[in-house]
């Protein structure tokens, strides 16, 4: 089926965004990532040699050998959960670049994938209001031309040395207006001036729980060299108790709220949770297939089960409400993953093995040895 069978994954995560929306939800937040998949051996030909980000630390880089993938999920909030879910629906197959020169392609880097991307979503849903959310390598100047452009606004960290200027002044007469106003100073020079008046806010921080947070906000122009000026709003955040690093958040939406932008960017926590339990759960980067198809098709399909499970269980929920597994030496109070997918791993068992009819005339088995074997063989797999 994964090397052989015809079809679309593009259909496929379009249908499966619609899902995943509201149609009563007014901004969407969807945020954007890169995963790496570590993958060896000759027969693989997309892999590449990538910095691993759970090993390597600011002052130590480790490398290892992979897959990179351009993960995109939709953030969303249920009634039953305490946070919000990264639910994927569009997971990309980034070729390295010495592969792509060895197949004869044009090689196509994180952000010219995340330009594509940011297309085909705004192709998608024309009428809603998209709020692009990434890490600081996404902040990038034609990105968020491109999304300037397509009315798609980007929310991500910015660099602590960005070069940032003020609006030009309108001036009457001749000669080409300027592009750009007064230097500022730097985010990471604005940190330090103590005359600066900080406001205070509560926003949804990470685990869903609210907190206080320090911020000060001003919109100007973030200048790059080789590209003409983004009208940004500029975001300094900071923790009160000092226990979360200071960050620098930009967005190219200038009409959007403080609070809008900080939940935005703190929402893309909810990504890394959804990296680690697709590993834990359904199985992703222990695939060993060697097809090219394969490979192209079986991470993103693994990816897209963690948000049909959630979607299972959310429907699930309506008729009766879900619960929290508790055992003696771990006790926990909020439903995650784990919960929702023994709920949906147990309705579908329950509909094979315990749904029989009673309508007929003669008595039928409750169970046969058949199905009692296969159940018990699913139930010893998952031990």
């Amino acid at each position: 089926m994964l090397n052989r069978d015809q079809w679309d994954i593009c259909k496929g995560s379009k249908i499966l965004l619609k899902r995943l929306i509201k149609k009563d939800e007014k901004n969407i937040v969807i945020a954007i990532d890169e995963h790496i998949e570590r993958r060896s051996g000759r027969k693989i030909k997309a892999k590449g040699c990538y910095r691993d980000a759970v090993k390597s630390s600011k002052g130590f880089i480790v490398k290892c050998f992979g897959l990179k993938w351009i993960t995109v999920m939709v953030i969303r909030k249920f009634s039953w959960a305490n946070r919000s879910f990264a639910l994927p629906f569009m997971t990309v197959l980034a070729h390295s670049k010495k592969s792509n020169e060895k197949q004869g392609k044009i090689h196509k880097t994180t952000i010219d994938w995340a330009i594509q991307i940011m297309k085909q979503i705004r192709r998608w849903i024309p009428q809603k209001t998209i709020i692009f959310t990434a890490d600081g390598g996404f902040a990038n100047a034609r990105l968020a031309w491109e999304c300037l452009k397509h009315s798609v606004s980007l929310v991500t960290r910015l660099r602590i040395d960005a070069r940032l200027f003020d609006f030009p002044e309108k001036i009457i007469g001749p000669g080409r207006p300027a592009k750009k106003g007064k230097r500022l100073l730097t985010p990471k020079k604005m940190f330090q001036v103590e005359s600066s008046v900080w406001k205070r806010v509560k926003i949804k921080w990470y685990g869903g729980k609210l907190k206080e947070v320090e911020f000060i906000s001003t919109t100007c122009l973030w200048h790059v060299i080789g590209f003409n000026p983004v009208p940004i709003r500029l975001v300094l955040l900071r923790d009160p108790d000092g226990k979360y690093e200071s960050v620098a958040l930009m967005s190219t939406d200038v009409n959007l709220s403080i609070i809008e932008i900080i939940e935005a960017f703190v929402s893309r926590w909810n990504q890394e949770v959804t990296h680690r339990e697709v590993r834990d759960y359904l199985g992703v980067e222990t695939q060993r297939q060697w097809s090219d198809l394969a490979i192209a098709r079986t991470t993103p399909v693994l990816f897209a089960l963690y948000s049909f499970v959630i979607l299972m269980a959310e429907y699930l929920n309506i008729t009766r409400p879900l619960e929290v597994q508790k055992t003696a030496w771990y006790q926990k109070d909020n439903i995650t993953f784990s919960d929702a997918f023994r709920e949906v791993k147990q309705n579908l068992w329950r509909k094979k093995f315990f749904n029989c009819s009673m309508k007929k005339d003669k008595p039928q088995e409750i169970i046969s040895k058949k199905n009692l074997l296969a159940m018990l063989n699913l139930l010893s797999q998952t031990g």
